[in-house]
C-alpha cells in the first residue's frame, strides 16, 4: 500500500535554496527521497485518503488520455507513416518502451525491495515499474512532426537558416541557446509543466519522481554538450531545480544548475534504446531493406549456443518468417532486459553517487554488448540512411523551415492582415501575444512541435496556397 506524502510546497528565494544546497553538500542520493508523490503544481493538495491506483499509476492514465499521447499516432517514429505495411509511430513506439521500462523496473524492484526490506521506506521501491513505465510515456511528448528530423530542423532554422535573424533581437544568450540547441526532451519537459494559457498550473500536474525521471540530460541549453542535448529551456530552468532539489539529486558541479540525473532516467533510456534498435531491425524486416537472414544472424548473435539451439528448435516449428523474426525480437528485449536491469542493480551505489557514466546498454556483458552494436550499425547504414528515411527528413525540414518563417514573422509584426489570419489558426493556449519576443518564439514552437506530420503537411499546403478546403 502506499501512503502519499503530505508536505506543502513553500515559496523559496532562489538564493535561499542556493545557500540551503550549499550547505548540505550531500555525497548521494536516496531512495526514500528520490521516490514522492508530490505533484508539480499541485503540492498544497495531498491528502490522507488511500487510493485504488497510486500516484504514478495515475500519472501514467493522465498521459494515455491526453491529447498530445493520442497524436503521437501520427508523428513519425523512422519510417513514412503508414503504407500498405504498418511500421511504428511515435504512438506504438511510446507503447512499446512503456512495456519494457515497466519490466525494467519492476526487476529492480524485486532486488531492492530485498536489499532494502528493514527500511521503513521500503514499500515505496514497489513503485519502480509504475514511475519507469509513465515517464516512458512520456518521455517523447515534446517530439514535433517528422521524427528526430523534426528536431534538427528547429534547432538548424535559428542557427543556420532565416531564424538567425532572431539572435540580435533577443539579447539573451540563454535564450538564443535554447532555440539553436532545440531537443524533444527538454520540450517534453516544457509540456508537462509548463502552464499554457486557460490551463491549470502545473501543466499535466504530474508527480516530481515521474518527472525528474524523463529529463534525460538535467541542465540547461546553455551548459549543453557538442551534440547540442539538454533537458529543459531557460523559461523551466526555475521548475525543473525546485524538483531536482526536492528529491534530492546530486549537483553535478558548483553551478546549482547542473544535476546528475536522477536512477531512474537510466531505467527509461534503456527501455528507449532497447526499443529503438530492435524495433527499427523488425520494421526494416517488414519493408524489405534488410534480409530474413540479414536479421536472424543480427538476432542470434545476442546468444550463447545452448540458447541458439533452443531457439532454433522453437523456429522449425514456426513457417511464417515475420513470426519467426517477432520471436527472436522478443527473445533479444528479455534478454536486454535482464541484462540491464542486472547491471543497474549491481551498480545501484555508483548511480546514487552520480558516478555511473554513458548509458547502461554500454556496460551489459559482452556478447549481448556486441550484438547491440552490430543492430546499431547496421540500422545506420541501411535504415536511417535509405532513400524512403531520408526523403522524409528532407519534406519535414522544407515543412517546418516554411511554417517557423510564416508564424515568427505573423508574431513579430502582428498588426499586418495576413499575421492577423496566420495568428487566428493557433489555438488560444499558445502564447502568441507574450509580452517578450522569446515568449512569442516559444510559442510558435510549441504549436508547431505539437502538431501531427498531416496536419502540419495540410497546414503547409494550404498556407503556399497548394490546397483548398472542399467546397
Amino acid at each position: 500500500m502506499f501512503y502519499p506524502t503530505f508536505t506543502i510546497f513553500a515559496k523559496i528565494d532562489d538564493k535561499t535554496l542556493m545557500n540551503a544546497q550549499a550547505q548540505e553538500k550531500t555525497t548521494q542520493m536516496h531512495w526514500e527521497k528520490l521516490i514522492t508523490s508530490k505533484r508539480f503544481g499541485m503540492e498544497q493538495y495531498h491528502d490522507d485518503r488511500h487510493h485504488t491506483r497510486t500516484d504514478f499509476q495515475r500519472d501514467y492514465d493522465r498521459l494515455v488520455f491526453s491529447a498530445p499521447f493520442r497524436r503521437l499516432q501520427n508523428k513519425t517514429q523512422v519510417f513514412p507513416l503508414p503504407g500498405s505495411i504498418f511500421v511504428h509511430n511515435r504512438l506504438t513506439h511510446s507503447l512499446e518502451v512503456s512495456c519494457v521500462g515497466r519490466s525494467l523496473g519492476n526487476n529492480v524492484s524485486a532486488v531492492l525491495s530485498e536489499k532494502y526490506k528493514n527500511e521503513p521506506w521500503c514499500y515505496k521501491l514497489n513503485h519502480l515499474g509504475a514511475i519507469t513505465s509513465a515517464a516512458c510515456l512520456a518521455q517523447d511528448l515534446g517530439n514535433p512532426p517528422f521524427g528526430h528530423s523534426g528536431e534538427r530542423a528547429i534547432a538548424t532554422y535559428f542557427s543556420e537558416g532565416n531564424g538567425q535573424i532572431i539572435k540580435q533581437e533577443l539579447k539573451n544568450e540563454y535564450h538564443w541557446q535554447d532555440l539553436t540547441h532545440f531537443e524533444g526532451n527538454a520540450n517534453a519537459f516544457r509540456l508537462l509543466t509548463h502552464q499554457f494559457q486557460g490551463r491549470r498550473p502545473g501543466g499535466f500536474a504530474l508527480t516530481y519522481s515521474t518527472l525528474a525521471s524523463i529529463v534525460k540530460y538535467p541542465y540547461s541549453s546553455i551548459q549543453s554538450t557538442k551534440k547540442g542535448k539538454s533537458g529543459f529551456f531557460t523559461s523551466e530552468k526555475q521548475d525543473f531545480l525546485r524538483i531536482a532539489r526536492d528529491l534530492g539529486l546530486l549537483p553535478d558541479g558548483d553551478s546549482g544548475e547542473r544535476y546528475h540525473r536522477h536512477p531512474l532516467v537510466y531505467l527509461v533510456e534503456a527501455a528507449d534504446d532497447i526499443c529503438y534498435q530492435i524495433m527499427d531491425i523488425e520494421d526494416a524486416h517488414k519493408l524489405k531493406i534488410l534480409t530474413t537472414e540479414t536479421v536472424k544472424k543480427l538476432f542470434l548473435d545476442f546468444f550463447d549456443d545452448d540458447r541458439k539451439k533452443h531457439i532454433n528448435e522453437v523456429l522449425e516449428i514456426v513457417s511464417d518468417l515475420n513470426e519467426q523474426i517477432v520471436y527472436l525480437r522478443s527473445c533479444v528485449i528479455g534478454t536486454l532486459i535482464d541484462e540491464c536491469s542486472t547491471l543497474f542493480c549491481r551498480e545501484e551505489q555508483a548511480l546514487l553517487e552520480g558516478r555511473f557514466k554513458g548509458a547502461l546498454v554500454d556496460h551489459i556483458s559482452e556478447r549481448p554488448r556486441t550484438a547491440y552494436q552490430n543492430c546499431a550499425d547496421t540500422a545506420w547504414t541501411k535504415i536511417y540512411k535509405s532513400s524512403d528515411v531520408l526523403d522524409i527528413e528532407l519534406a519535414g525540414n522544407r515543412i517546418i523551415s516554411v511554417l517557423l518563417d510564416k508564424f515568427l514573422d505573423a508574431v513579430r509584426s502582428p498588426d499586418k492582415a495576413y499575421s492577423r489570419l496566420l495568428l487566428n489558426k493557433v489555438p488560444e493556449q499558445y502564447e502568441v501575444h507574450s509580452t517578450t519576443l522569446y515568449g512569442k518564439v516559444q510559442a510558435v514552437i510549441d504549436y508547431i512541435s505539437g502538431m501531427t506530420d498531416v496536419y502540419a503537411l495540410d497546414l503547409y499546403r494550404k498556407i503556399n496556397g497548394m490546397s483548398l478546403p472542399s467546397l
